[in-house]
């Protein structure tokens, strides 16, 4: 008898687990569209054209990229620092894609959240204006540092100026568009944040030219989606949709030839849906990562978009964004 209650409190388990596993995914389909959280103000990765009304970014072209797999449209919520994890954890949005640095203490059960695979891996850096002169962090010295609110930057600013001794005055802010914005109209003498944001928000200086990006990083920020615990499902379909990017670049499947590409080899047959599979067990099409690509391209072309020479030119090679094959970390696991 007590075999038999235990056999039943297994399978209660299992079913509850597997219900929780398919309700993000059914929640979007029965909606229509995938509500992403991303950014409105950060040229390259999240920024909305007041005047068309579109998202563009790298971070947005990942969301639609997700939307493509399921096969909805998407919509995009523009979200402040402070709103993102809660906007995530309250169901407010579907996946996080905002320049989110992945932590312990975010990927944890404290705050219920999981990171998927990281899109970009970045270091957190300092804005100056040339004409002040400062060449490193050693000349901050005493300085007042602009920074934005419920981000990784403020306890990393307090960190290395402990550690290298010097004297700190921060003025803070609750997003960052108010934080570049005082740093731009003199109020403070540099703004700290992720090196990838600096080059974004330099952009947006009133005179570019005069800012420069110092050398110094300290910290790593690796970035990439965001989800909510307790749904492996939607963990496992955003997870792969990034990792499908990655596949294609490396195998060179691109958006203008994937409806018409060919291969014998078994791995890039089961990515193209040919055999194997590999949709159903993600609850998808078996074409899903053909339509990924399609709508976006492989890792490279979404790169290239965004951040390379023409979006904000930052250098791709010899970087950790690089692929595996090139001495990065962007790799794809085992496609089988």
């Amino acid at each position: 008898m007590k075999k038999i209650l235990v056999v039943g409190m297994l399978l209660v388990l299992v079913l509850s687990i597997a219900a929780m596993g398919q309700q993000t995914l059914q929640t979007i389909l029965d909606r229509g569209y995938l509500i992403v959280g991303t950014n409105a103000v950060l040229p390259g990765f999240g920024y909305l054209d007041t005047t068309t009304g579109e998202y563009s970014g790298f971070d947005v072209d990942y969301g639609r990229a997700i939307a493509a797999a399921i096969g909805v449209d998407v919509k995009f919520i523009p979200l402040t620092a402070g709103e993102r994890l809660t906007a995530l954890q309250t169901g407010q949005i579907d996946v996080l894609l905002r320049n989110t640095t992945w932590t312990l203490t975010r990927d944890s059960m404290d705050l219920g959240l999981n990171f998927c695979p990281t899109t970009f891996y970045d270091g957190q850096g300092f804005i100056v204006r040339k004409a002040e002169g400062i060449n490193s962090v050693d000349d901050l010295d005493g300085a007042t540092v602009c920074v934005t609110s419920g981000t990784t930057t403020e306890g990393n600013l307090a960190d290395v100026f402990r550690a290298h001794g010097l004297s700190l005055k921060t003025q803070v802010f609750a997003d960052t568009e108010a934080s570049f914005g005082a740093y731009d109209a003199g109020s403070c003498d540099a703004y700290t944040s992720d090196k990838s944001q600096l080059a974004s928000l330099r952009t947006t200086a009133k005179v570019p030219a005069d800012n420069v990006i110092l050398p110094d990083t300290i910290s790593k920020e690796p970035l990439g989606p965001v989800v909510r615990h307790g749904d492996d499902q939607w963990f496992d379909i955003v997870k792969w949709t990034v990792f499908a990017t990655f596949f294609a670049e490396e195998h060179g499947i691109t958006q203008a030839n994937v409806a018409t590409f060919e291969s014998d080899n078994p791995s890039v047959r089961r990515f193209l849906g040919k055999e194997g599979g590999m949709g159903a067990k993600l609850g998808l099409s078996e074409d899903w990562a053909v339509n990924v690509i399609k709508a976006v391209g492989n890792y490279g072309e979404i790169y290239e978009r965004n951040l390379g020479p023409n979006g904000l030119d930052i250098p791709r090679a010899g970087s950790l964004n690089a692929l595996w094959t090139d001495g990065g970390l962007i790799y794809c696991p085992a496609w089988r």
